[in-house]
């Protein structure tokens, strides 16, 4: 099920999908995980993909993100064809338009949680200075400025995903894309990640969150890369 905000047909199109299939091999048979998938998404809108686990949501992510590939069909990301991007191309376009929040956070245990965040900025090339005072305003953004020298491996489990926040929003994304799970990171700071995963500009940015629905069982018939 995909939440979508309402939006003039005159703001600028991000996202177009047509077509979309995804689907791979399972043991006995191939598995569908996307069938015919059609999507725009606005400069601007704020979209919540909901859904039970191994429904495709992850599927759906990785595919807006370059992470992956579909099947059959077009990812287009302001015109242009992230499939067919060079993998140099994908890199600069995760670095420099995307803020991930993965469902299992990717922190790197022999850095501090300060190092962490930092390091999408470090990757760009930023000086090492000015990305570790950026990564400070956005653990605290999160709620974690006591907790910036700790190495992320004393963290709790969501503290770990705050802090994958924080590095999610550091360099102010275009489009911010998470993974966002309430009984992970509390109801509290579940709220007060989705305040900060939304565009500070609506004109120009938008985000796309997928949650699973409480109380349901991964379907062991939907593969995931």
């Amino acid at each position: 099920m995909m939440e979508q905000t309402a939006y003039a047909t005159a703001t600028p199109v991000l996202y177009e999908l047509s077509g979309v299939e995804k689907s791979c091999e399972g043991p006995a048979e191939r598995i569908t995980i996307l069938k015919n998938m059609d999507l725009t998404v606005r400069a601007g809108e704020s979209l919540a993909i909901v859904g039970a686990s191994g429904s495709g949501k992850s599927t759906l992510l990785h595919l807006l993100g370059a992470l992956d590939t579909p099947t059959a069909g077009k990812v287009l990301f302001e015109g242009k064809s992230l499939p067919d991007m060079t993998p140099v191309e994908k890199a600069h376009f995760r670095n420099k338009k995307l803020g991930f929040v993965f469902q299992f956070h990717h922190l790197l245990p022999e850095f501090s949680t300060e190092e962490n965040v930092a390091m999408q900025a470090l990757i760009a090339g930023m000086n090492r200075s000015k990305a570790l005072g950026l990564a400070r305003q956005a653990l605290e953004r999160v709620g974690l400025s006591d907790r910036k020298d700790h190495r992320v491996t004393t963290l709790s489990g969501g503290e770990r995903q705050r802090a994958a926040i924080a590095r999610a929003i550091l360099l102010e994304p275009r489009v911010p894309l998470g993974v966002l799970i309430v009984a992970t990171v509390g109801y509290a700071a579940g709220r007060r990640a989705d305040r900060q995963l939304g565009p500070a500009d609506r004109r120009f940015r938008r985000r796309i969150a997928s949650g699973t629905e409480p109380h349901t069982r991964h379907d062991p018939r939907h593969c995931h890369p």
